[in-house]
């Protein structure tokens, strides 16, 4: 791609021209996005994009879906935000607690890093130990302890933590390392510090690697025989696996759920809530007393991010939903693979519901470290080459999302373009 005067500009604004972080482009394949309709993408230049991200999943409702913009539309002249109790978002905390098991009480705040954040405050204030375990490679938002173990190179003796980025020293306190879908070493690591820890978070499903049978269970019943905090971090699972999430789709309860994005409809959103018991620490009457937690969100439940995300869970409510979700994603998974195949790449296609991802490895993969023995370099620039090719897709890792915008048409198209990608770098 050519120099334009939208990436000069960025490049002149943005820390690597890229105004919220992450995607890692090259500079000169930087463009400039200026519209979304259901599940495609046009920049500034006019060139239409498959839209394999989503918004990192956020619009599982697709862009602009109508039902969302006639909501929003509809709030937005009667008030954008009271910082208050409002009506639209009573709806949604009522809908939420009426589909969750693990929520007898809730708040709102406006991201899913905030919700991760305020589920381990908790467990670490209702406990009243100091350390938090979560799995390797796991991501639980921007907070110290979504970003500590992420992409760790040294890989480090479990369970000590490696520092993913810098400026955040005090995670290396905090914070245990477990092996995810590796029940027997969580053990051992949950029993030799037992009284310092307070809780464990976890993803059920960990990015787009499913959990092993028993394995969530497991955590479960360990959680109960320790006496620790079991916090699923369903910010990517929610309403998305199910209507009513991994606790739905695995049948295994947490004692406290953070969600967010696919919950907002395409707006920003977090939720977090729980057993009463540990949720009544936030309540304000407590404000002096060891036993309060502070939590306050200025955007937290402002009606245009609820309307929003009431609008989002009629259409997630309407009948065939979630199957439809399950074999778009069985569909693009199995053409994956024969893609593959045809083009006599090894590799191993992993994800449920609605998610996929491509590991470049001869090995199963199922964790971390199984993840991490893949091509890396292959996948980077076969990420690259889709997105040179209108493919919509964030390059520093290689999962996919779909959304109900999506159909197997679409799937053909990315597939043959990814086709001609392996074509192209391998």
């Amino acid at each position: 791609m050519t120099e334009t005067p939208d990436r000069t500009l960025a490049l002149s604004v943005f820390p690597g021209g890229i105004s919220n972080g992450e995607y890692g482009l090259p500079l000169d394949q930087i463009v400039l996005m200026e519209r979304g309709e259901g599940c495609r993408l046009w920049d500034t230049a006019g060139r239409e994009f498959l839209d394999f991200s989503m918004a990192w999943g956020s619009c599982l409702v697709g862009h602009a879906r109508q039902e969302v913009v006639s909501a929003v539309t509809q709030q937005a002249p009667l008030g954008s935000n009271f910082a208050y109790l409002n009506t639209q978002a009573l709806i949604l905390g009522e809908e939420i607690k009426r589909i969750s098991p693990a929520v007898d009480r809730l708040r709102f705040c406006a991201s899913g890093t905030e919700a991760t954040m305020y589920c381990q405050r908790l467990a670490r204030a209702y406990r009243a130990r100091t350390k938090i375990l979560k799995f390797e490679g796991a991501y639980h938002g921007a907070n110290e302890a979504g970003v500590t173990s992420l992409f760790p190179t040294k890989l480090l003796d479990f369970p000590e933590p490696e520092l993913t980025s810098a400026g955040t020293p005090l995670a290396k306190e905090d914070l245990l390392v477990a092996p995810y879908n590796d029940l027997e070493r969580t053990r051992a690591i949950l029993e030799a510090h037992q009284n310092e820890l307070a809780g464990v978070i976890m993803e059920p499903l960990q990015r787009c690697t499913p959990p092993r049978e028993g394995f969530l269970e497991g955590i479960r019943a360990l959680c109960d025989e320790l006496d620790l905090v079991l916090i699923f971090d369903e910010v990517v699972t929610g309403f998305r696996l199910a209507y009513g999430g991994a606790q739905e789709y695995y049948a295994v309860e947490p004692d406290l759920v953070a969600y967010g994005k696919a919950l907002g409809g395409g707006y920003p959103i977090g939720a977090f809530g729980g057993r009463s018991e540990i949720m009544a620490m936030v309540e304000e009457e407590r404000i002096g007393g060891e036993d309060y937690v502070w939590m306050a969100s200025t955007l937290g439940g402002n009606p245009i991010s609820m309307a929003a995300s009431n609008a989002a869970l009629a259409v997630f409510r309407s009948p065939g939903t979630y199957d439809r979700l399950h074999e778009l994603g069985h569909y693009l998974r199995e053409g994956l693979r024969r893609v593959l195949r045809n083009a006599r790449q090894t590799g191993q296609v992993i994800g449920d519901g609605p998610l996929a991802q491509v590991v470049f490895s001869d090995q199963s993969v199922f964790d971390y470290r199984s993840t991490k023995r893949g091509d890396a370099a292959k996948g980077r620039r076969v990420m690259l080459e889709l997105f040179s090719r209108r493919v919509f897709l964030n390059p520093m890792g290689t999962k996919l999302y779909l959304s109900v915008a999506h159909d197997e048409a679409t799937c053909d198209e990315f597939l043959a373009r990814f086709e001609a990608a392996l074509e192209a770098v391998c």
